[in-house]
């Protein structure tokens, strides 16, 4: 949803459930300063902006690698999660977590 200037707000919802919860990404933090320096400093400290949780992360990582996203932590196992971490080409890293059993 344009909000003029540039700026935009942009939800994302599942494609299961077009109507479930939607997540809200915050307008970009170029024409605020303070969000600017935040998200710029965890991008170089290599700290996820958000995660998401996933059923199969080694089949969501596959799509996404033959889709051209490129990742900063391949599948990788700590203790009773396996995650990994991608570069969202908008400044930010995401991480992808699945919950092992």
């Amino acid at each position: 949803m344009p909000l003029g200037e540039g700026n935009r707000w942009l939800t994302v919802v599942s494609k299961d459930e077009p109507d479930g919860v939607e997540v809200l990404l915050e307008p970009s933090p170029n024409h605020f300063e303070p969000a600017k320096t935040y998200q710029k400093a965890l991008f170089e400290a290599g700290i996820p902006y958000t995660q998401f949780n996933v059923d199969n992360l080694q089949e969501e990582f596959e799509r996404l690698v033959h889709l051209g996203v490129e990742f900063s932590m391949k599948p990788t196992e700590m203790g009773n999660v396996k995650i990994v971490i991608l570069d969202d080409t908008c400044g930010n890293k995401i991480q992808l977590i699945e919950m092992l059993s």
